[in-house]
């Protein structure tokens, strides 16, 4: 018999919060965190934008010489971390630290440590190269770093499969909790990209938006001027627990995860399969598993990149698995607010789901302002919506032809 999985716990930073609860006020505000690059000089740089996680100092949440031995990327993910477990009102110890799991991933690790040690070389010669290069580096990290400071003993890696590399973790900690291997996975995702060579390398295969003179407006999901991604950064942790323990210790249970499906295109390295197949079979696998009809869906926080192919296979999906029913259920992408958090990407919006659940409450899509007759759905237009929401569907789709599909419910 499987263990039910309750969500415990939330922790995120994000372009438009260093919190959950920010986050949330801001994204049901439509606010955006998109801006001028602040972290480089951007001349000569076709995409000038990004979503950039601004005021955030690590050493609020790990002390100095902790934070300089960490990339960008796992000082996000440590911050998420302590306060889904703060949230979540767990205490780790003796008694349970080898029931408690860390599955943190990241779809691209270390970009940032990476690049600056390779200036270091070119510049000063191979012996001057940090001796924590590798360890800063390494995707796994996250997951690593997070456990020490934590203290938990239970199974620790990264799942990278890029942009469903967070759909994808919180999957298989879901899988793990049900099968009773532990009691309690902190999982979740982390992203740090946002430095010369990352926004070069995007830049380079045409996926991100030139909207850079008016960056608020540029990540445009679903509309029909929407012209590429906007690039983010930020860190999300849910905290997975069986029902048991979290009825137990009396613990916030903010929804109960039902159901994960994932797929392969097996089509292409970047772009998706023809009409979303790939995706549409994930959507399907996901609601199989959490036995739920396609009448039964009240929000689905769309994977909306805002890239032309993406937006319009996803709509193409959605209306294969729920049929007429598609164009009754609520839909929203938000990174049209937090641009794409890569890796990430999919930790967050599961956040964003859950919250959507325990707040009764349905985020916007910002900048839909001229309908694209090939995505003709509910998005949610420019305006959050409150009331009851039952049951929450994300979507990540990443390249590689990576497709993954995530059910949260409301428990009664």
């Amino acid at each position: 018999m499987s263990n039910r999985v309750a969500v415990t716990g939330i922790g995120v930073v994000s372009p438009v919060g260093l919190d959950a609860p920010t986050t949330w006020t801001n994204l049901l505000a439509g606010k955006s965190g998109i801006a001028q690059i602040t972290s480089f000089d951007t001349e000569g740089f076709e995409t000038t934008v990004a979503a950039e996680v601004t005021d955030f100092d690590p050493t609020s949440y790990v002390d100095r010489k902790q934070a300089r031995r960490m990339d960008r990327f796992v000082q996000l993910a440590a911050a998420a971390a302590l306060e889904a477990v703060e949230s979540s009102g767990i205490k780790i110890s003796d008694a349970n630290r080898e029931r408690v799991s860390v599955m943190i991933a990241s779809g691209i690790g270390g970009i940032i440590t990476l690049s600056e040690q390779i200036s270091v070389m070119d510049s000063r010669g191979p012996s001057r190269v940090s001796p924590f290069l590798v360890p800063m580096m390494l995707p796994d990290m996250a997951s690593g770093q997070v456990s020490m400071l934590l203290g938990a003993k239970g199974p620790n890696y990264s799942a990278v499969s890029a942009c469903s590399s967070g759909a994808d973790t919180l999957g298989l900690a879901f899988e793990s909790v049900r099968r009773g291997d532990v009691d309690v996975v902190l999982a979740g995702g982390s992203e740090a990209a946002i430095c010369p060579i990352g926004v070069a390398g995007f830049s380079s295969c045409k996926a991100l938006s030139t909207r850079n003179d008016d960056p608020e407006r540029a990540s445009r999901p679903f509309d029909a001027e929407r012209d590429g991604f906007v690039l983010g950064e930020g860190g999300a942790v849910l905290v997975l627990e069986s029902m048991e323990s979290a009825v137990r210790r009396n613990a916030p249970i903010l929804a109960e995860m039902v159901g994960y499906g994932a797929t392969a295109d097996a089509y292409h390295i970047t772009q998706p399969a023809p009409e979303g197949e790939g995706g549409a079979r994930a959507m399907a696998a996901a609601l199989k598993q959490a036995s739920l009809g396609p009448d039964e869906m009240e929000y689905i926080n769309a994977h909306g990149t805002s890239t032309p192919m993406n937006d319009k296979f996803e709509t193409m999906a959605m209306k294969s698995v729920f049929e007429e029913q598609a164009y009754k259920i609520p839909i929203s992408s938000t990174k049209s607010m937090t641009g794409h958090l890569l890796g990430a990407s999919g930790a967050l919006e599961a956040a964003i789901s859950v919250m959507a659940i325990a707040k009764s409450a349905i985020p916007p899509t910002i900048n839909l302002e001229f309908p694209d007759p090939d995505c003709d759905l509910d998005y949610t237009p420019n305006t959050a919506r409150t009331g009851a929401v039952r049951t929450a569907m994300t979507n990540s789709f990443g390249f590689g032809g990576h497709n993954s599909s995530l059910i949260f419910q409301a428990v009664e």
